[in-house]
């Protein structure tokens, strides 16, 4: 049962609900475009009547409530409207409330039990309101991160699918022309500019094999081979010697001689490829270019860094460089960088990279399996 200041008041809130509710919505904050603004008033006085019954003493409808309060925060996330201002606006109409109490002419002791009804009422509201409105949002943020994910997947499986057509179509027609470029170097040796067509067909195989290795098929056919990584770096620069005495920079090898690893020697010397080629790019504008190879053992991995003086990567693009379809160069697929963790992932491994105005340096661990040594 209420008492005799709780019927007074929620005798009075149900007479002047009309003044009440017109003060309560000049002070909100309303955004023209919310599509549920026809709603807002009703809810204003849905709240009012919840709350009124309370004082009447027939106690706070929890059940009633929190569909309520579901209703509204569906509506405020379906307006795409901030819960800060959500809950700033409902606050308004509790201050408007409280704000009439002293028209009544009593005591704090005496309105102490009404102030706390109404604080509960628009306490509870918020609460099943804001819960709500979080979980809703979460949900939405999930369903929109699996779209995304899925829409990934999807240009990953159509760039699969380019990839095997463009590898079926040119495949076969680029090893024959390679056949015959080889025959005649073999019987015209001094022919000129032979090993310039050499060298572009090299080029193109090359590429092929990067889209090759983003299908689905990758490299799970191939036999592991143990193979020598100072030998690997080394192959890496003679494949690239035209390209590095081109630009002018400087190299600086540093490989554990003693470092065999258990893998996919073509499919790591393609990283390797990748990576060195990405750091001439990054040095194309430097006067003084310089290209660290470095590699050691470290815990029972064999450790892979290469750095180059070259400006650092953007901070916003650097978490997901390894990323399909991210590059940081104008006409770039995104595909290199992707490759390189591919296939890194397929030999254990971890690849990252960290970059300042001084270095930019990618880092490659490769777990150390078997024994070490020239292989039979």
């Amino acid at each position: 049962m209420a008492n005799a200041v709780e019927a007074r008041v929620a005798q009075y809130l149900e007479k002047n609900k009309a003044e009440l509710m017109k003060a309560w919505m000049a002070r909100v904050m309303m955004d023209p475009n919310d599509p549920f603004e026809d709603e807002i008033e009703k809810n204003g006085y849905s709240m009012l009547y919840l709350l009124i019954s309370y004082l009447r003493g027939h106690g706070i409808d929890h059940d009633r409530l929190k569909i309520f309060a579901q209703k509204v925060s569906f509506e405020r996330l379906e307006a795409n409207i901030n819960i800060g201002g959500f809950v700033y606006n409902v606050n308004i109409g509790r201050s408007e409330i409280l704000n009439h109490m002293h028209d009544f002419g009593l005591s704090i002791h005496d309105l102490h039990p009404v102030i706390y009804k109404i604080n509960d009422c628009f306490d509870m509201f918020l609460y099943f309101a804001v819960h709500h409105y979080t979980e809703l949002k979460n949900r939405k943020l999930e369903e929109q991160s699996s779209f995304i994910e899925q829409t990934h997947k999807d240009h990953l499986t159509i760039l699969g699918q380019m990839s095997s057509s463009f590898v079926h179509e040119f495949r076969n027609p680029l090893t024959s022309v390679m056949g015959f470029v080889q025959l005649l170097q073999e019987r015209y040796p001094t022919l000129e500019y032979l090993d310039v067509l050499t060298k572009e067909l090299n080029q193109l195989k090359f590429r092929i094999n990067q889209f090759l290795l983003v299908s689905k098929k990758g490299v799970n056919y191939k036999e592991v081979e143990r193979f020598h990584l100072a030998t690997a770096c080394e192959e890496m620069l003679d494949f690239l010697y035209p390209m590095v005495v081109g630009s002018d920079a400087v190299v600086v090898r540093e490989v554990d001689d003693s470092i065999y690893l258990s893998g996919y020697p073509d499919e790591f010397r393609q990283v390797l490829i990748n990576i060195f080629m990405n750091s001439l790019d990054a040095l194309s504008h430097r006067r003084a270019k310089t290209i660290h190879i470095k590699g050691r053992r470290e815990r029972g991995a064999a450790v892979l860094t290469m750095a180059n003086n070259g400006p650092p990567v953007p901070a916003d693009i650097i978490s997901s460089i390894f990323e399909p379809f991210v590059s940081t160069k104008k006409l770039g697929t995104g595909i290199g960088l992707y490759v390189c963790r591919k296939i890194i992932e397929e030999h254990h491994g971890t690849i990252e990279c960290e970059s300042n105005e001084d270095w930019t340096t990618f880092r490659i661990v490769i777990p150390i399996t078997g024994v070490q040594g020239p292989a039979d």
